[in-house]
């Protein structure tokens, strides 16, 4: 398990991005390396937790839940297979695209060394917007992401550290619950009868999505209640 690139991206001013300035740093590119990885702040008031990666959407992206955007390789080629195009690294605007490690098979709270000294964990899913349908430029794309389920994951950091490409990637704490990444994102999106069952997690879950959660409970109840 390693990270093949580590992505970043510039504002460029767009025409199909609901930031109120025209600019997305959705479009990513490799960096050699190393680059830092630290925990940028609130969100709202946090960027991204990648060092010279630009987030212009304050209000929907970045923060300390949504520092770091990872996904997998494997899953960039499945979608090429799909798409009929290449995709490289940084197309789906990932920081990290990695290889050998099932990221949305993740489990919220699930801690990840990366390289020497970076230590994450997973906290949510990516959620497709309009942005992200514009830069892929595909038909019915965000319908067709979420479809698919394979959303790649958001990560917070607990250790700060450098990385570069080829540096290891291991697993070194797994939790207890049933909530990947992937049950996540059907319970925030196409299923939300699973969204109690989030609660599982505990305090791996970002305050925000608990919230929606126990609303959810509130008004519907428990499955069996």
């Amino acid at each position: 398990m390693h990270l093949i690139s580590v992505n970043l991206g510039r504002a460029t001013a767009v025409d199909y991005t609901d930031a109120e300035d025209g600019l997305t740093g959705h479009g990513k590119i490799p960096a050699p390396g190393p680059v830092r990885v630290f925990a940028p702040g609130p969100k709202g008031v946090g960027a991204s937790g990648v060092q010279g990666d630009e987030v212009c959407n304050l209000r929907h992206h970045g923060g300390d839940h949504q520092a770091v955007y990872a996904y997998a390789r494997e899953d960039l080629e499945w979608w090429e297979s799909e798409l009929g195009r290449e995709l490289p690294g940084g197309t789906f605007g990932e920081n990290f695209t990695t290889s050998g490690i099932d990221v949305n098979g993740a489990l919220l709270g699930e801690r990840w060394q990366v390289g020497p000294d970076l230590l994450l964990e997973v906290a949510s899913a990516r959620i497709p917007c309009r942005t992200f349908q514009g830069a892929l430029d595909e038909r019915a794309w965000v319908k067709r992401f979420t479809r698919e389920a394979r959303p790649g994951a958001y990560l917070r950091v607990v250790r700060e550290g450098s990385v570069s490409p080829g540096d290891t990637i291991e697993v070194v704490h797994r939790p207890e619950h049933e909530v990947t990444v992937a049950f996540w994102f059907r319970a925030f999106t196409t299923e939300r009868k699973l969204l109690p069952r989030t609660l599982a997690a505990g305090a791996a879950l970002e305050p925000q999505a608990r919230d929606k959660a126990l609303a959810h409970v509130e008004k519907y109840g428990k499955p069996g209640d």
